[in-house]
């Protein structure tokens, strides 16, 4: 499929890093801004929901199902959900678009060939100690210590997390407050003219 007349005119913006690192706080200070969001969680939510797989508060639900969809349709099936709602998204005439979940290294690897030279990728990382202080309290699903370890384990090991990190164009140190990962992400946003 050919997107538009020159591609180098969309650009698609992906926060990767791992939970509770502000990539939902990065996500909102652009949806916030107008650009249009697409969820990869979204799509296992749609998916569970399709059949009939009840989201449990703990979110034990979804980590069991994702990686099991992952197991039975391919590593990448989310991404290729992914892919149709963000070409729709251009069809329409999006220009700048921004992926919420990228997860694994077989996302990171289709999404920059699905999409050559339009995909930029941010990570946000903190200071684990801090970033376990954040999830322990964020209002929506918090973990304590044991259960942020395990989910940092079963992230890097069975969805290859740590590549798309890795791969990075840039990074953000989120350690400070909300208007410091914002002024840090302007500055990015300025630098690629999104």
């Amino acid at each position: 499929m050919t997107i538009g007349d020159k591609p180098s005119e969309v650009k698609i913006l992906a926060f990767v890093g791992m939970s509770g690192s502000g990539k939902s706080v990065a996500v909102d200070y652009m949806t916030d801004k107008g650009v249009p969001k697409v969820y990869f969680g979204g799509m296992i939510y749609k998916e569970m929901e399709k059949r009939g797989i009840e989201r449990t508060p703990d979110g034990e639900s979804e980590k069991k199902f994702r990686e099991e969809i992952r197991e039975t349709e391919g590593k990448d099936w989310v991404v290729r959900q992914v892919i149709a709602e963000t070409k729709k998204l251009i069809e329409a005439g999006q220009r700048r678009i921004v992926l919420d979940g990228v997860y694994s290294w077989t996302e990171y690897n289709t999404l920059k060939h699905e999409f050559p030279g339009m995909m930029t990728f941010i990570a946000i990382v903190v200071d684990k100690k801090l970033r376990y202080k954040r999830v322990a309290v964020r209002p929506e699903r918090p973990f304590d210590r044991a259960e942020i370890m395990e989910r940092d384990r079963s992230e890097i090991e069975n969805l290859e997390k740590g590549g798309p990190i890795a791969g990075a164009d840039y990074y953000i140190l989120n350690n400070g407050t909300v208007a410091d990962l914002h002024e840090n992400l302007k500055k990015i946003l300025e630098e690629i003219e999104f």
